[in-house]
């Protein structure tokens, strides 16, 4: 099934990145808490929805649920509570005009997933695979380094059998500042006999497991998705930037699996600089334009300085809530043509270039790069 094309003229968007969402109605404070990437509750006296994601909520989203924009936040709760979590979603996803959905389903917690979430929305659902989830289910398994190695190999060759990606958190679980070679065998195991002798519920943070992770997924060709950039408190922001990975770039390029940094802000310009000099980089502007609402065509334009235009792929990173879909959508749909008619108007673009270099960003080079073919 196919989304119809939206008023704007761009095909159905393809989110190559994205997340599960909710299946309950949330109140108002676990509402909130979705709008903000902080773990903690606001400071006194605030809410997080008096941040721009906030008021893009209040912005796009209302009207999808039969109600005016920037109607007051408890309104557009009762309304919501009124359709009903499915109904909501449905509206909400419907509203986004998204053809295929990529989710990464390594995330805790009774979320949709991607067939389901891609349903509600009248498009097609793929699903990325989280290295490390796929790590530390096998550690749970695993008796010794060796048969946790063994059984890691044929996860990872097993999950490339029906995923289109695979996804890394590694700049959350030590940093992008990764060695650029793979690590040898006696390296693994030592590794991995540590960690699996370590006390506690078995998180993977050591960087020689992280790069044999990398290593593993590398050699499956399969697209693999690097968060950089911004994100929950979990990570340290400057261990994020993706300039970071330079030597584990340079040490991928001859491999032609593609590497796709998700994200980026606020070191977009970087991750542009590497999409620009190395033929197997990509980059993403998920979570970013939503994150920046109303100055998000600014930081689009930013993203468009050096990338090249047939490496910028859209996604909204929406997790929990489908409101989240719905503003990412909004907010790319409006920066896009907000940049795009600025350079047309002066000359500087032809409105035919225009028009195939914004079909590309929202959908052509996903398809490409997913292998997802012109049906989705």
């Amino acid at each position: 099934m196919v989304t119809p094309a939206p008023p704007d003229g761009l095909p159905p968007l393809v989110d190559h990145h994205c997340h599960g969402v909710i299946r309950h109605h949330p109140e108002a404070d676990e509402f909130a808490g979705y709008l903000t990437e902080s773990d903690r509750p606001p400071a006194p006296g605030t809410s997080y929805l008096d941040t721009q994601a906030g008021f893009a909520v209040r912005r796009w989203c209302p009207p999808a649920l039969g109600l005016p924009p920037h109607c007051p936040p408890a309104d557009y709760l009762a309304r919501r509570a009124e359709l009903g979590p499915d109904e909501a979603r449905r509206r909400l996803l419907t509203a986004a005009g998204i053809g295929a959905y990529l989710v990464d389903t390594g995330l805790p917690g009774p979320l949709t997933g991607p067939a389901e979430t891609a349903a509600s929305g009248d498009g097609t659902g793929h699903e990325v695979v989280r290295l490390e989830t796929l790590a530390e289910r096998a550690a749970q398994q695993a008796a010794d380094a060796e048969e946790f190695t063994d059984a890691l190999a044929r996860s990872v060759r097993d999950a490339a059998a029906h995923a289109v990606a695979f996804k890394t958190v590694a700049a959350y679980r030590h940093g992008l500042a990764l060695q650029a070679r793979p690590p040898g065998p006696d390296a693994v195991h030592a590794a991995a006999r540590a960690w699996l002798a370590g006390p506690g519920p078995a998180r993977l943070t050591d960087p020689v497991l992280l790069r044999h992770l990398l290593e593993l997924a590398v050699a499956t060709g399969l697209p693999l998705q690097i968060h950089t950039g911004f994100g929950d408190p979990d990570l340290r922001l400057h261990h994020a930037d993706p300039s970071l990975l330079t030597d584990f770039v340079r040490a991928t390029a001859d491999t032609g699996t593609p590497l796709v940094l998700l994200h980026c802000y606020p070191y977009h310009r970087q991750a542009a600089y590497l999409a620009a000099v190395y033929p197997h980089v990509y980059a993403d502007v998920g979570l970013t334009l939503g994150h920046t609402g109303a100055h998000a065509a600014a930081v689009l334009a930013e993203f468009l300085e050096l990338t090249p235009f047939g490496k910028l792929l859209f996604s909204t990173d929406a997790y929990g809530l489908p409101e989240l879909y719905t503003v990412g959508s909004a907010v790319f749909r409006t920066a896009l043509r907000t940049v795009l008619d600025g350079w047309t108007h002066t000359g500087a673009w032809s409105y035919e270039d225009a028009a195939r270099i914004a079909a590309l960003i929202a959908a052509g080079n996903a398809r490409r790069v997913y292998g997802l073919g012109d049906g989705l």
